[in-house]
């Protein structure tokens, strides 16, 4: 059983920058592909993006390419995603996901964090 503990949201003005942090425990966190989606009130899910295991492999859903990163450190059983160029529409609670499926399916699958809010403001 892999628990994931996501932290870093908060609020920040738009144009700016914030860096979520994914925490992973219970597990052998070098065997997942880790990811990110988010949820907005009165919307579906969305993929963000996600790093294979090796983290030499990403993928990044539309609106988010260019600004986002995501990265790992497999030493540190943590996942995290830098958020650039921030805006409005970025606005959602943002979930950690962890599978062995590479790339994550649109939904995600196996593992997920509690979720942490990030709010943008104009």
């Amino acid at each position: 059983q892999v628990q994931l503990v996501e932290s870093g949201g908060g609020l920040v003005q738009a144009g700016g920058s914030l860096r979520l942090s994914c925490a992973a425990s219970g597990g052998t966190f070098s065997s997942y592909t880790m990811g990110w989606f988010r949820q907005a009130p009165g919307k579906e899910r969305e993929f963000v993006s996600c790093i294979k295991w090796s983290g030499g492999h990403t993928r990044y859903g539309d609106s988010v390419k260019g600004r986002f990163t995501i990265s790992r450190d497999n030493a540190k059983n943590t996942v995290y995603l830098q958020m650039n160029s921030l805006k409005p529409e970025d606005t959602a609670v943002y979930y950690c996901n962890a599978d062995v499926r590479y790339p994550l399916s649109p939904r995600g699958g196996g593992y997920w964090g509690q979720g942490t809010q990030v709010t943008v403001s104009s």
